[in-house]
């Protein structure tokens, strides 16, 4: 367990930044995809790596992976984008965009990692969706919900997908999280919001359920509301 290794896409701040914490803290060994490696340490036990979600390059980043630690055993796919617009205001370039971040990228990802995920046997993906995942809460949610709802969608289809070979899929679905993309979004005080180590910790979580224990949603939420 102590040479778990788990690929975290986003990882430069935010919740991708907190998951990578948490997972250093119990023992992961990690590769971090990042758009700007430059400023976290690459070492031992931690590899950088440049990656952009939106530009591919996912089969790349798992062969430097395999190369550094031989294994893969998760991979959290967290990198994501929101274009806040109704889907009557959005462009096709705007839904594109966040088409290609939050679903098509986690899907090469998985792709990717699928033979060395079977071979741990034991595998773990996660996907960072969102409750927008869930339900469009507002006219403006719209356009990204629509992505985030495929997003979900392929979490299920990936845990369906690798069951059989020891694979778990887990979609977490968070609402306002203390992250600089929430701020840009509500109001709300940020000591209102969900931490973003609150959100690692049920990442972490998902990653250490044993194979009779999948769990293929998440939901967390920092307010009442009529679903969540």
């Amino acid at each position: 367990m102590e040479d778990r290794v788990a690929l975290v896409s986003g990882a430069s701040r935010g919740i991708g930044r907190a998951i990578a914490d948490r997972l250093a803290a119990d023992g992961w060994r990690l590769s971090l995809g990042l758009r700007t490696p430059s400023g976290l340490a690459d070492d031992e036990r931690v590899q950088t790596v440049r990656y952009d979600a939106g530009a591919g390059g996912e089969a790349e980043w798992v062969s430097a992976a395999l190369a550094r630690f031989g294994r893969i055993d998760a991979i959290v796919a967290n990198a994501g984008i929101i274009v806040p617009k109704t889907v009557i205001e959005g462009s096709d370039e705007e839904l594109d965009a966040m088409w290609q971040v939050n679903v098509k990228a986690p899907r090469r990802l998985a792709q990717a990692a699928f033979p060395a995920l079977a071979a741990s046997g034991r595998g773990r993906i996660i996907i960072t969706a969102s409750l927008s995942g869930k339900r469009v809460k507002s006219p403006a949610s719209g356009l990204y919900a629509i992505t985030k709802h495929a997003a979900v969608a392929l979490a299920h289809a990936l845990r369906q997908t690798g069951f059989d070979q020891g694979i778990r899929a887990t979609a977490i679905c968070p609402g306002f999280v203390a992250t600089d993309m929430a701020r840009g979004l509500t109001a709300r005080g940020e000591a209102d919001m969900t931490r973003a180590e609150d959100v690692a910790a049920l990442v972490a979580m998902a990653l250490d359920l044993p194979n009779t224990a999948s769990v293929a949603e998440l939901a967390v939420n920092c307010q009442a509301e009529e679903l969540y």
